[in-house]
């Protein structure tokens, strides 16, 4: 990313940021969309949810910098508008009995690579603790890492099984 990109990042008002991670639906908009662009009805149908709905999140979530939208020409028809995911960035909210604090930050890890959900949340909790001095969570991150190398391995069992077929 680079500086510009990082400053537009920070000109992002923490409201908007918290409006958009509260609401579910544009919480998955933007986990189909770390896949590949999309265009408005792509997301509808697979959301089950209207395409006015859909481009109401859309724009909301365009207007304050998270997505990107462009044309792409078709074979027949108009281009459609495809938006996407521009950015990879971290938002770290920390709540503690004197403050409250959002930073968005470029996140040096491609987010498209990581876990979501529970299991995001949990490496994170577990890195805290370590960091806080909490060894005996260095034993439960092991734990962690045993269980995705063991998933990882039953995946790709199951796609070599499938690949022989």
């Amino acid at each position: 990313m680079t500086n510009d990109s990082e400053n537009n990042l920070n000109n992002i008002d923490m409201e908007d940021i918290l409006d958009v991670m509260g609401c579910r639906t544009r919480r998955e908009i933007i986990e189909l969309l770390r896949d590949e662009p999309r265009f408005v009805s792509e997301i509808s149908k697979k959301l089950c949810i209207g395409q006015k709905a859909i481009i109401g999140h859309l724009k909301a979530m365009e207007a304050i910098g998270i997505l990107e939208s462009s044309f792409k020409k078709i074979i027949r028809g108009r281009p459609r508008k495809y938006y996407d995911m521009p950015h990879d960035f971290k938002i770290n909210i920390s709540i503690t009995k004197n403050s409250f604090d959002i930073k968005i930050s470029e996140d040096i890890l491609n987010l498209k690579q990581l876990p979501s959900g529970d299991e995001w949340s949990k490496l994170l909790e577990l890195e805290k603790r370590i960091d806080n001095g909490q060894w005996e969570a260095v034993e439960e991150l092991k734990n962690q890492i045993r269980l995705y190398n063991n998933l990882k391995d039953r995946a790709e069992y199951i796609l070599k099984r499938i690949e022989k077929n």
